[in-house]
């Protein structure tokens, strides 16, 4: 198959058109870039042609390279990966310096042949790479389409030159927000800061492209950074403008990162080293710090669980084989936060929804929680009066449960109390299809019971909801004990429409996501009551990655909400209930009316707007300081064993089937370290072996909650990993 198709035209012009057969958007294969080099090298050679645009044959330009291709590069490279690597990368660098040099001479900068790129939209990751090797960059005026260098996001860097291009053509400054933050922005706004040059209405695109060749000398074809006398915007490292930008960045980077993410790292290092060197030099340069990140293991992790693994979940890898079941109609019974949430998102995504509470205000309420969140949009521009009045018009409150009526999915989400829950259960049942599907939304309570309040159990189904829902990317999919394929086909078909990423886990107290939290508040607050110092609790967990540490995050759920979930488990499990010591901290908390951010105490002091002002310096006066405090890593690796564990147990007992559902459960739930790929990932990292003697050391000196798992301590000497062992299991 062809994925850049060449043509020229009566006045010289050579056209070549990104157009990649079957697939809504381009993505950059290394046979495509072969195919693209070869059609430049046409267009070079042809003394008939005046010049080049290269342009999209879709509506977008590119999403990026195929970082399906980019998780197999080291594979591909041979036994020498890293030289397989460089070479590889060096190639792309020569591809795209020869867009830019276009054939000028060498000394004279004169003779080359204009190359102008000509975007009708999206261009992202190296879809924007090549345009910044082009001559000109016009963009069609399309305020949906975004633009940028996202890869950080997923562990790596822009490395086909973007991070030296805009880093020389903006300044480390100016171009740090796109390449430290991937940030994507519309046309206008990217033109504004300097990285395209001209935005023209869409049906103008090609003939001003056509028109600026024609018009362009060989002034215009020359980059800032080869012509004679460049420097650097803002300075380069040695300049005290500079000097100041490169210590500033190299203390944000650290300060949001805390050092884990070697990407962040490796990119800063590339655009000050480089910034030190020629042009040509700072690509060499680039092209090492890149084969750094793709040699280290966080790199290929967060590609494989974020962008392969949970575009695979998205697209239904897991999905049971029946029909379509798209949501038309959706009911939501119970209209507080929860409730309201989903019916936003659900309106959001242009399905019709019936909001249900006892009370008519608390339903109008509910419905005001979506215009709340649409009004902050258009206050911020990214919402419109005639979309805001759209989506509000698709939100019905109401008590009357006969408006559940042609309803496909119904989702219940009141009381976390069984009694309550069945009552709701039975009354939309009376309301709704024959073959409606009804859903649970909750966090705790086992589904194969609730279910036991419907009269077609097979049409039962948790749909586990994440809190703010509006913000949350994770939908966790439970499947009770009679749940039918229809069900899990109708929940995972809902979760795409609203544009979230589902996993499906079987019945079992906590499911997935809650029975890998709970542990991590509780070992925080475990050691707290043993004495180690609070903030040392809380920066170890930073430091590994975990955007809240466990003191942090049980303040966000809130402790009473803790206390009901541990006198609930005690009932549920008598003499086997292990965490009387957390419980010890938990009901003190409570009884000091320190329930967290809602009471505007709790671990932590707030200040009258409810923001964090530090760790509450009362805690020591229950739990005291020890004096002699563990070191870093025992800390951490109690946090992390303490999920990590977790998962694996849940896989082991079939909650879990799906390892990628493990990682990227983990990571979009609770935001498990995103660098390490998931837990699953990361125990593959340490590898089996160092996994289950540090299990072993903390069993003895803490307890049987840190026991390896079986499944673990079955691959210690067989060098395979959970990925391993899937793949090869697969094959």
């Amino acid at each position: 198959m062809t994925d850049f198709h060449y043509s020229t035209d009566a006045d010289g012009i050579a056209t070549i058109s990104w157009d990649i057969p079957n697939k809504s958007m381009n993505v950059l294969s290394m046979e495509g870039l072969a195919e693209l080099e070869a059609h430049i090298d046409t267009a070079l050679g042809d003394d008939a042609v005046k010049g080049v645009i290269i342009t999209s044959g879709k509506s977008d330009f590119a999403g990026g390279m195929d970082l399906n291709v980019i998780a197999k590069m080291k594979e591909m490279a041979g036994d020498q990966p890293e030289k397989g690597l460089f070479d590889g990368i060096m190639s792309m660098h020569r591809t795209l310096r020869k867009i830019e040099r276009a054939g000028m001479d060498p000394k004279t900068l004169k003779g080359g042949k204009p190359i102008v790129a000509a975007l009708p939209g999206t261009a992202l990751g190296i879809g924007l790479e090549i345009p910044l090797a082009c001559h000109r960059i016009i963009a069609a005026d399309n305020p949906k389409a975004k633009i940028g260098l996202p890869e950080i996001m997923v562990g790596i860097f822009p490395g086909a030159g973007g991070t030296t291009r805009l880093a020389r053509k903006l300044g480390a400054m100016g171009a740090a927000p796109f390449l430290l933050e991937g940030k994507l922005s519309e046309p206008k706004k990217v033109k504004a800061a300097g990285i395209i040059d001209e935005v023209v209405p869409g049906d103008e695109l090609l003939a001003r492209a056509k028109e600026w060749v024609l018009g362009a000398k060989d002034a215009d074809l020359v980059k800032p950074w080869d012509a004679k006398g460049y420097k650097m915007p803002g300075g380069a490292p040695y300049h005290p403008a500079g000097f100041m930008t490169f210590v500033g960045a190299s203390a944000m980077i650290n300060g949001k990162t805390q050092g884990v993410y070697p990407a962040a790292k490796a990119l800063l290092s590339a655009v000050y080293e480089g910034a030190l060197v020629p042009f040509d030099t700072a690509l060499k340069i680039e092209a090492r710090w890149f084969v750094n990140v793709l040699m280290n293991p966080s790199s290929s992790a967060m590609i494989r669980s974020l962008f392969i693994n949970k575009e695979a979940l998205e697209k239904g890898a897991n999905r049971p084989k029946v029909e379509d079941e798209k949501v038309a109609k959706l009911g939501v019974l119970g209209a507080g936060m929860m409730g309201a949430g989903i019916a936003y998102v659900a309106a959001n995504a242009g399905i019709e929804v019936v909001l249900i509470d006892a009370e008519q205000a608390a339903a109008e309420k509910g419905r005001g929680y979506a215009e709340g969140i649409l009004d902050k949009g258009m206050k911020r521009g990214k919402v419109s009066e005639a979309k805001k009045a759209e989506v509000l018009g698709r939100i019905t409150p109401t008590t009357d449960y006969a408006a559940l009526s042609g309803c496909d999915l119904v989702i219940e989400a009141v009381f976390e109390d069984p009694r309550v829950k069945a009552e709701v259960t039975a009354k939309a049942e009376a309301a709704i299809p024959e073959n409606a599907i009804f859903a649970t939304n909750t966090s705790t309570l086992p589904i194969s019971d609730l279910a036991k309040a419907s009269a077609r159990p097979e049409q039962f189904i948790g749909i586990h909801f994440f809190s703010p829902v509006d913000k949350m990317l994770l939908v966790e999919i439970i499947r009770g004990q009679q749940t039918g394929d229809r069900a899990v086909a109708k929940a995972l078909d809902f979760v795409r429409q609203i544009r979230k990423t589902p996993i499906v886990v079987n019945d079992a107290r906590f499911f997935y996501a809650n029975r890998c939290i709970i542990p991590y508040i509780n070992e925080g607050m475990r050691m707290v009551r043993e004495g180690v110092a609070p903030a040392l609790v809380e920066n170890a967990a930073k430091l590994m990655g975990m955007p809240l540490g466990p003191l942090q995050l049980v303040d966000e759920t809130s402790l009473d909400l803790g206390a009901k979930i541990a006198k609930a488990t005690r009932a549920a499990m008598g003499d086997a209930y292990a965490d009387g010591d957390v419980d010890e901290v938990v009901f003190w908390m409570v009884a000091q009316g320190r329930l967290g951010r809602k009471t505007q105490a709790g671990f932590y002091s707030y200040d009258e707007k409810g923001k964090r002002q530090g760790l509450w310096d009362g805690l020591a006066q229950q739990f005291p300081t020890a004096e002699d405090q563990p070191d870093l890593i025992e800390v951490q690796h109690r946090l992390m064993f303490a999920q990590a564990l977790e998962a694996v147990r849940a896989l082991e007992e079939g909650v879990l089937t799906d390892i990628r559902e493990g990682d990227v459960g983990a990571i979009l739930g609770w935001g498990f370290a995103p660098w390490s790929g998931g837990p699953f990932s990361w125990l593959d990292m340490l590898g089996a072996a160092y996994a289950v003697d540090t299990c072993d050391r903390l069993t003895a000196r803490f307890g049987t909650r840190f026991e390896a798992p079986q499944l673990l301590r079955d691959a210690v000497g067989k060098e395979a990993g959970f990925y391993a062992s899937r793949l090869s299991n697969a094959a």
